[in-house]
């Protein structure tokens, strides 16, 4: 019996791999290949790499991630979907996720920094869409964007980036002696 259900998850895994749906049990409850300070610097580069202004802040989506139970990319490839990760925002606002800004309109809640808007969008994200159901990542646009597969098309896209990032300018490879 244990073998049947062992291979039913692993069909379904290599399913949902190969369909590109993203569950969300996969974004919420990954176990990280990769060290804490090993995410904090790959996501550090990847939007140093988009002249991000959230490049400070790849520490605060880290561990507001691992606080929430969210995937460590997740915040960051929202910001990349709705403001090119924070560079096409309202004035002021460090709102680079379009966060409480209703379709068409040019603002709407503002935050009093990068700190705190990563903190009330993973908090929001874990609560108000995994935690009353969505599943995967186009569930999550359905609510989000009104468009589920558009935006969960972009939102995947940079969740890809970042995790298959490689630095290439020379100021952030790793050096070790």
């Amino acid at each position: 019996m244990k073998k049947f259900l062992l291979t039913i998850v692993l069909v379904l895994t290599l399913f949902s791999l190969r369909t590109g749906i993203v569950l969300a049990a996969d974004l919420a409850y990954r176990v990280p290949a990769v060290s804490t300070d090993e995410r904090i610097a790959r996501l550090e580069a990847f939007l140093a790499s988009y002249d991000s202004p959230l490049v400070g802040e790849a520490r605060t989506f880290v561990e507001e991630a691992d606080e929430h139970s969210l995937d460590w990319k997740l915040v960051a490839a929202i910001a990349g979907t709705e403001s090119t990760f924070g560079k096409q925002i309202p004035a002021g606002s460090f709102n680079a996720w379009g966060w409480g800004i209703p379709t068409g309109a040019q603002s709407g809640i503002g935050f009093d920094s990068w700190k705190h808007g990563i903190a009330v969008v993973s908090e929001g994200l874990a609560k108000n869409y995994f935690g009353r159901g969505a599943e995967t990542i186009y569930d999550v646009g359905w609510i989000y964007a009104a468009n589920g597969n558009s935006w969960g098309n972009h939102t995947i896209y940079f969740l890809d980036k970042i995790q298959d990032f490689v630095p290439t300018a020379p100021e952030q490879l790793p050096v070790s002696i």
